[in-house]
């Protein structure tokens, strides 16, 4: 007989022997309101076996060795609990406990304890998986952070994230941000799991905390980039009252009050109100700033299995555009002043931005649960400022003119479900869902003369500045539907109690509608005369290894979609870049989870990069058409980061 087969059977049966000699342990903590108790400690003493309670208070350890252990329940800030239990031959022993404490207590224990980086499940992973449990970068800037840090804008919080940073913001009009090399743009951006615009600046005082799940996440949101993606949370309604009214100044007549107020208003309806308002100077001469923010919300506890959230999100925000002091001669000007100005004083940006959304969780069972969501969206900005400067070499410089409007209407529904199930003996954490969004988005372009006047910015007096507003008129409006439909499906398969695979796949189909165009002078409506459809598939399978309670290693691979938009110079639409994404990473918990040390190694792979075509179809005449793009060839983007 071959012998590699006699000592993979010998292998085989000892593993099935030790396998059969162990029990499994399993249960419910719940506090003395029968809440569930989520996030808390369980180990058996004097072992290595532990684990932590999920969201529904449930817990499990597998293959323990037969005999009698101590099962210790603790938290920081509770009395530890210990209670005896026996571990009998490919048996389930049912440990249910109950805490001392309500679940008010429980939740101020778990504000004030320490939380690692690696110990809370993220919403914006759609299920509750343990960041160790997930082959993925993930950080977390908590509500300790936002508040000790005193955060004014979105780039204050990803200053604390390694790998994502503010890429531009445009005549400080809003924050693009980007990660691994790409840019977030409106598809990466979310506000409690629902995509929202990234042409306002959020306001950051209501934010509980903000997720950033690293690298690929096209399976659970369909077309994004595969930098990473970015979640705000909210701050959510709570039974007990309480509140805050605070008030921020600073340098340049900034001043900041706001308002955050909770609480019950009967046993099954708790609110929250939280407003802002902000007025700030710049340090340059005339610029300045003035947002008006509310967020109400109420939450339903429907019955002991279902509730519901709404809220709503109101910002408006106005301001001067203001794109520095420029260059001249592609050199950065000398000798100048930092409050210098070179823009108009009238120049303005406009900004409203508009959220409704009902969220409704229902527990079907004590393992599995659903969510669904509807939102609506409305985005509105009106524009009219000078552009970028750019001086000649004797600091002349004609000043150029731009007016826009935007206004952009989103309808989202989401619904999902997730649980866990035990097929031959393995856990299975399964979810599936499906997402359908609506896009409608009107530009509308204008008369305005494209040059306003001439000024330099080395002498003020060489020129007269003009001081009027010019005129302009609306030329046409640019209207363009966009339909996005996904389903996808991911499991998360515990193979043995250190090993566990996670697998899924998504299906997405976006229906670019035909373009709308009306010339306002003429009245000619013109529709364009085919839609654009694409469809892919992106797939998702990563392995982890725990290799101690406190530690463990993955890798993975992604595969991501990107839609181009405008055509190539033949007037054929682009197909879409297919990019694929490979990472490694260890990540740890040392001296009790009081530090979290995590490693990652990726590389992002572009296979069909989209730039604007160097010459026209005639392979001869050089292209100044930014529509018009070629697919160039693979990029690559590699990087390691230390969180």
């Amino acid at each position: 007989m071959n012998m590699k087969l006699i000592l993979t059977s010998i292998v085989a049966l000892l593993t099935l022997s030790a396998i059969a000699q162990s029990g499994t342990l399993k249960g419910k903590i719940v506090t003395t309101d029968s809440k569930p108790a989520a996030y808390v400690n369980m180990q058996l003493r004097n072992t290595k076996l532990a684990t932590i309670s999920d969201e529904l208070g449930g817990y499990e350890l597998k293959n323990i060795p037969i005999g009698n252990y101590q099962l210790t329940v603790s938290l920081v800030g509770l009395q530890t609990i210990t209670k005896a239990v026996t571990i009998t031959t490919n048996t389930t022993l049912q440990v249910n406990i109950t805490l001392v404490e309500n679940a008010k207590q429980l939740d101020e224990v778990i504000v004030q304890s320490r939380r690692n980086l690696n110990a809370i499940p993220v919403s914006i992973g759609r299920v509750a998986i343990y960041p160790l449990d997930l082959p993925q970068g993930i950080a977390v800037v908590g509500k300790n952070v936002l508040e000790h840090q005193q955060v004014q804008r979105l780039s204050d919080v990803l200053k604390n994230v390694n790998g994502v940073y503010l890429a531009s913001t445009r005549g400080a009009t809003q924050e693009n941000f980007a990660a691994r090399g790409y840019s977030f743009s409106s598809t990466n951006m979310f506000k409690d799991g629902v995509r929202i615009n990234s042409g306002a600046m959020p306001e950051t005082s209501s934010l509980e905390k903000v997720e950033i799940l690293k690298g690929s996440a096209a399976i659970l949101y369909g077309n994004v980039s595969p930098g990473g993606i970015l979640n705000m949370v909210t701050k959510q309604p709570k039974f007990q009252q309480g509140g805050e009214i605070s008030f921020r100044s600073g340098s340049f007549h900034l001043y900041k009050p706001t308002v955050d107020i909770y609480g019950s208003i009967t046993a099954k309806i708790a609110y929250r109100i939280n407003g802002v308002y902000e007025n700030a100077g710049s340090y340059r001469n005339i610029p300045n700033s003035k947002r008006y923010y509310i967020n109400p919300s109420l939450l339903f506890k429907l019955s002991n299995r279902t509730q519901l959230l709404l809220q709503a999100d109101y910002l408006n925000h106005e301001f001067t555009p203001d794109f520095g002091i420029g260059t001249y001669n592609n050199t950065i000007i000398p000798n100048l002043g930092r409050s210098a100005f070179f823009g108009t004083p009238w120049q303005y940006a406009k900004t409203q931005q508009t959220s409704t959304t009902a969220n409704l969780k229902h527990r079907l069972s004590d393992t599995w649960q659903l969510n669904m969501s509807l939102s609506y969206q409305q985005y509105h900005r009106d524009y009219y400022s000078t552009e970028r400067i750019q001086a000649s070499a004797n600091g002349d410089w004609a000043r150029p003119l731009g007016r826009t409007k935007n206004h952009e209407e989103y309808y989202i529904t989401q619904v999902s479900a997730n649980g866990k199930l035990t097929i031959a003996g393995m856990q299975h954490i399964i979810l599936a869902g499906a997402d359908v969004d609506r896009y409608l988005t009107q530009a509308t372009s204008y008369t305005n003369p494209t040059m306003y006047d001439t000024i330099n910015i080395f002498d003020p007096k060489k020129y007269k500045a003009r001081t009027d507003i010019p005129v302009a008129n609306e030329l046409r409006m640019i209207t363009t539907p966009v339909i996005r439909f996904g389903a996808y499906v991911q499991d998360v398969i515990s193979i043995t109690s250190k090993l566990k695979l996670l697998a899924g796949v998504r299906f997405s189909y976006q229906d670019a509608r035909p373009i709308d165009t009306v010339t306002f002078a003429t009245g000619v409506r013109k529709y364009a005369v085919t839609n654009k459809v694409d469809k892919s598939f992106s797939p998702r399978v990563g392995l982890v290894y725990k290799i101690t309670n406190n530690s463990s290693a993955f890798v993975s691979y992604a595969n991501s979609f990107s839609v181009n938009s405008g055509a190539d110079v033949y007037g054929n639409a682009l197909a879409p870049s297919i990019i694929d994404q490979y990472e490694i990473g260890v990540k740890n918990n040392f001296f009790g989870g009081a530090l979290s040390a995590n490693v990652t190694a990726y590389r992002i792979v572009n296979n069909n990069l989209a730039q604007t075509a160097l010459f026209a179809a005639d392979g001869v005449t050089p292209n100044s058409n930014t529509s018009l793009k070629a697919l160039t060839g693979q990029t690559a983007s590699d990087g390691v980061e230390i969180d």
